[in-house]
Parts: structure tokens; C-alpha cells; sequence
């Protein structure tokens, strides 16, 4: 077996460890004990409006779905105030992202992305053998004016995460529209906002005026994972000009969403009171932990989305501390942040068993 050389080299995405796979290494019989804080989910589940309209869509699971997204597409279309025509729907965010590699990287072409963003950029563009240039984040925040220099002849793609994750932080609303007007138009710009809908008012960014007013190279990536509920669906849309739609369409295999996912995010988009109570935990928990966590010695980074990073010194042994204490969270050393752990924001009740037990560790 002889695979190509590139494809020997990859690093394997690392994912957060499932509450069972924890359990079965460290021997705990109930996994209702454990407190898995590692992977940005919703705590508070998805919307029951969700809940009932998958309950309705498995019986017609021995059908092939909407390869199309029919219905789902327009109702986010007239939610976003853009055209059908504007969206693509995607098994999650990173499906979409493996769509713009394929579509635009290759061997001798470059990915601009910032030095501890998504690692999933970096990994797709691997796959078609492009170059990835990491530019430097002072203070954890994308450096637009840095990446704009970076950009030669040769870039493809631009990708700014805002909120960004693994950190958390944000780029203001002014300074990604000064970027957009500066943009050559041989690169295309993608704005990861997974976060968006827990993003502080104030701070949300109005990307897709650009695409309503017709720029071709903007493609903004949102999902239904985090604020919406439905990560094992793994449903994400992009949104832009059609032609670069109908480019990714190109790529995108047939039935790439499921009926269940389908049906999930279309009524998942109608429990606006899901969203409320969802900002409104996030909120809470950010609040409770910016406040607490200082007070073991610890730093942390002010987060626009649903997770906060902390600097505890040695992440990866406090990562494997806190499991044996039945506490997922994330060690950051593969973002190149190996003194911190990201801890997603959860439910009251959570995130003070989080705290007691991070406590007792740096004890």
C-alpha cells in the first residue's frame, strides 16, 4: 500500500474525546457524572421544535434527501435577506471549507490564515497540496492589516474566524469592512462566523451587505452546531455570490445533508426563544468565569463566543487532571498554545463543577 507522500505526512484532526470514550478509559460507569466541556457544543441541547420535526423526518429516511436543500433554503434565505441563490449547504462548516480548497488550492498556491485559528483550514488545504502561510495574532486577534501584506500573486483564500476559535477573540465591525474594500480581487475572503449568534451585539459584523451588493470574492461559513444545537447533524451553510456557489456546488457531492438535518434546521430556525436562552447562558457563563477563574491565578482571554481559553500552565497534563476528575476540556497545544486549555461555556451547574475541580488540579 502505497498512499501519495502529502497524505502520509497530515496530521490527524484532533477532536474532543466523546463522554464515552473517556468513560472507557478511565473506568467510570456513569456517564452522566461527567462534565465534557471540550468541543463548543450547546449545553442547553437543540431546540424541541428541532427535536419533533426530526421525530417526523425519520420515517422517510429510506428516501435519498433534498439534494437541493429546497425548502431549507429558502427559509434561511428570507431570514438573511439574500437569494436562494446565495447559499450552500454543507455536512457541517468543515465540508464547506474542504469545498473552497478543492475548488481554489493547489500546488504552488497559498492560504493565508491566522497563526491559532481553525486548524481545519490548514489541514484542508493540505489535501490539495497548497501552501499555508500563518500570520502572527498580537494578543490573540487576527492581524488584518498583516494579512492583507501577506497576501502575493500566488494567494487563494483569506480565512478570518470572527470570534475565532480556538480563542475566542474578535475583529472589530470597521476593521473587516476597510479589509473587504482592500481585498484583491484574485483572493477570496472566508469568514468563519460559527459563533455568530452568540456574538456580543455590538461586535457582529455585517458581511453579507458586501455579498447582497454583489462582491464576488466574500464567502461568509456559519453552521447549526454551536448556537443552534444540532452538531451531530452536522448541517453548515455558506453564504455568497452565486457563481462562487455554484464553483462549490461543482465539488459537493450529491446528498451531502440529510432529511433529518434538513428538517431539524428548518425548524430549529423558527425557536427563536432557543437562541435567547442560549445567548443568555453564554453570557451568564462568560461572566461567572471571567470573574472566577482569576481567582486561581490563572489568565483567561475575553471570548465573543461560547468557550473561553485559560492559561493554566502545562495544558495538556491539566487536560488529563481534570478527565480523571470526570471533566472534558480541551488541550490547546496543537494551536501552538500549550500553557492553556479551552473550556467550553456550559450550564450553570457545569461550569461550577468545572471550576471546583480546576481548582483542586492547580492546587
Amino acid at each position: 500500500m502505497k498512499p501519495k507522500e502529502w497524505i502520509s505526512d497530515l496530521r490527524v484532526y484532533e477532536p474532543g474525546k466523546p463522554i464515552e470514550e473517556v468513560a472507557r478509559e478511565l473506568g467510570f460507569d456513569d456517564i452522566a457524572e461527567i462534565v465534557k466541556v471540550a468541543s463548543n457544543e450547546n449545553e442547553l441541547g437543540p431546540s424541541p421544535l428541532a427535536v419533533e420535526a426530526m421525530q417526523e423526518a425519520i420515517s422517510e429516511v429510506h428516501r435519498y434527501p433534498d439534494g437541493g436543500a429546497f425548502y431549507l433554503k429558502r427559509k434561511l434565505a428570507k431570514k438573511l435577506c439574500v437569494e436562494p441563490e446565495n447559499l450552500l449547504f454543507g455536512c457541517g462548516s468543515n465540508e464547506l471549507i474542504v469545498f473552497l480548497c478543492h475548488v481554489f488550492m493547489e500546488q504552488g498556491k497559498n492560504l493565508i490564515m491566522g497563526a491559532e485559528a481553525f486548524a481545519v483550514y490548514f489541514l484542508a488545504n493540505a489535501l490539495y497540496r497548497g501552501e499555508t502561510v500563518r500570520v502572527p495574532m498580537p494578543g490573540h486577534v487576527h492581524d488584518l492589516d498583516a494579512m492583507l501584506e501577506a497576501i502575493t500573486p500566488e494567494t487563494r483564500l483569506v480565512a478570518i474566524c470572527n470570534p475565532n476559535n480556538p480563542t475566542g477573540t474578535m475583529v472589530s465591525p470597521e476593521a473587516i469592512d476597510r479589509f473587504v474594500e482592500k481585498l484583491p480581487d484574485h483572493v477570496v475572503a472566508v469568514f468563519d462566523e460559527a459563533y455568530f449568534e452568540v456574538m456580543p451585539e455590538a461586535m457582529k459584523p455585517d458581511v453579507l451587505k458586501h455579498i447582497r451588493a454583489g462582491k464576488e470574492n466574500v464567502i461568509v461559513l456559519r453552521t447549526f452546531s454551536k448556537a443552534y444545537g444540532l452538531a451531530g447533524l452536522r448541517i453548515g451553510y455558506a453564504v455568497a455570490h452565486p457563481e462562487l456557489i455554484r464553483l462549490l456546488n461543482k465539488v459537493r457531492q450529491p446528498f451531502n445533508v440529510s432529511t433529518v438535518a434538513q428538517a431539524a434546521a428548518i425548524a430549529a430556525l423558527d425557536d427563536v426563544t432557543h437562541i435567547v436562552e442560549t445567548r443568555e447562558m453564554v453570557s451568564g457563563g462568560l461572566d461567572f468565569f471571567e470573574e472566577e477563574l482569576p481567582k486561581l491565578g490563572v489568565e483567561t482571554v475575553a471570548s465573543g463566543a461560547n468557550f473561553i481559553l485559560v492559561k493554566t500552565g502545562n495544558g495538556r497534563a491539566v487536560f488529563q487532571a481534570l478527565q480523571r476528575r470526570k471533566v472534558i476540556v480541551r488541550p490547546m497545544d496543537p494551536y501552538g498554545l500549550p500553557d492553556h486549555i479551552r473550556i467550553t461555556v456550559g450550564i450553570p451547574e457545569q461550569n461550577r463543577f468545572m471550576l471546583e475541580a480546576l481548582k483542586d488540579v492547580l492546587s
